[in-house]
């Protein structure tokens, strides 16, 4: 029998496999730009609330946006 411990246990894995999959065809300034969001929403996250965590997110996305613009070590496709 399936228990609510083992039925959310492959309910993340499954979830975790299909975001991990999505991130396999993105470019250096993509992944630049996903990290700086996900700095950004932390450290927004610590500082204060819903608000500050959305501020921090989108000051991260666009401050990884603009370091990723610059990497010499393009993706060759």
């Amino acid at each position: 029998m399936i228990t609510l411990r083992n039925l959310s246990a492959l309910l993340a894995t499954g979830v975790l496999a299909i975001s991990l999959a999505g991130c396999g065809t993105m470019s250096s300034r993509d992944r630049s730009t996903a990290v700086g969001a996900g700095v950004g929403a932390v450290g927004g996250a610590v500082l204060g609330g819903t608000a500050a965590t959305i501020g921090g997110a989108a000051v991260g996305a666009v401050i990884g946006n603009q370091v990723g613009k610059d990497d010499k070590r393009e993706d060759r496709k």
